[in-house]
């Protein structure tokens, strides 16, 4: 069947996702101001200095004739297909975002999105985690998303809970010692 009577569904790009950046079915796409700046930036970039070259570079690649076998004009629009796909994701996510400033939260010992907890693992060891938004995950930096499930079972507890994290490794008993909000980088 040709391209041209086929629909790229809105709902296909959320299959693309790794399972730790898609959304659960009608909930909020909670967001730190650091991760929409992020998002931000990336569209803008995308919008204003990539689409704009790609698009010169197939100009140039077509006007050199034979498109069938060119290959700087077959790369180039296979490009901007992923760049414009990119930038409908980044647009939904953007309109779809809600903003949740850690900074303008009430001081509280409880853990809710956008909280930096620090934790004490089974094994002794101690570990430090933000909950942010499923755009802004990050492990190297401990930014965990805040659907995942350790982040779940950190979600409501105060500081001083002990809670029970089923993982793969089995149930792991963790200490929380510090629940503190302040901007995530």
């Amino acid at each position: 069947m040709s391209k041209a009577f086929t629909r790229e569904s809105d709902d296909e790009q959320d299959d693309d996702l790794p399972a730790e950046q898609r959304l659960p079915a009608s909930s909020k796409n909670y967001i730190t101001p650091g991760g929409w700046h992020r998002l931000r930036q990336e569209l803008n970039q995308l919008v204003k200095e990539e689409r704009p070259h790609m698009t010169q570079v197939v100009n140039w690649a077509a006007s050199n004739g034979d498109r069938s076998e060119n290959g700087d004009y077959l790369y180039g629009k296979r490009r901007l297909r992923e760049i414009d796909r990119r930038i409908r994701f980044l647009t939904k996510r953007l309109e779809a975002a809600e903003v949740v400033d850690p900074e303008l939260r009430e001081a509280t010992d409880q853990v809710f999105f956008s909280a930096t907890v620090l934790i004490l693992r089974g094994d002794g060891s101690e570990q430090l985690l933000s909950i942010v938004g499923v755009d802004e995950i990050d492990l190297a930096k401990g930014h965990i998303s805040w659907i995942s499930p350790i982040a779940r079972t950190l979600i409501k507890a105060r500081e001083g809970d002990v809670v029970f994290f089923r993982g793969p490794q089995g149930e792991e008993e963790i200490e929380i010692l510090e629940v503190r909000y302040a901007r995530i980088e």
